[in-house]
């Protein structure tokens, strides 16, 4: 009986070595991205929130809550079933088609459906919030 001995010892150095080679690689890329700014384009989340509600067929309300970047809110903004923006334009939360004003807390914007209909009831509303500093940032994507 002959017996063939086989000789596995290289294959777990050679995977060793291979695993520490991409280690270094992955850590050297994250550290050069922090070194050299490439993070430093990535915008913060704005902590705001509204609520949007359907008491009935010919009204949708949108009620701003508020958040921690009340303070840099410039107005906000709504997209109504048809595509139409609305901006609030007093701080009471009244809606227009003009330059926004920023609504206080607490304030309610209604949108009425046309005069010869309703809503149907599975209505795609999306409120944006726009900041002083130029950012815009959906803060209600819903159905109602």
């Amino acid at each position: 009986m002959v017996y063939t001995r086989k000789n596995d010892e290289a294959v777990s150095p050679v995977i060793g070595v291979i695993l520490m080679v991409a280690i270094t690689v992955i850590l050297a890329a994250v550290i050069a991205a922090f070194v050299f700014g490439m993070s430093g384009n990535i915008s913060k989340t704005k902590v705001v929130a509204s609520t949007v509600a359907q008491p009935d067929a010919d009204r949708i309300v949108t009620t701003y809550q508020g958040g921690q970047d009340d303070a840099t809110l410039a107005y906000v903004s709504i997209t109504a079933p048809n595509g139409t923006v609305w901006n609030t334009t007093t701080t009471a939360g009244v809606l227009a088609q003009t330059a926004g004003v920023k609504p206080n807390v607490g304030a309610s914007s209604v949108l009425y459906a046309n005069p010869t209909g309703s809503f149907s009831g599975r209505d795609h509303i999306v409120v944006v919030g726009v900041f002083s500093d130029g950012v815009s940032q959906v803060i209600s994507d819903t159905y109602v």
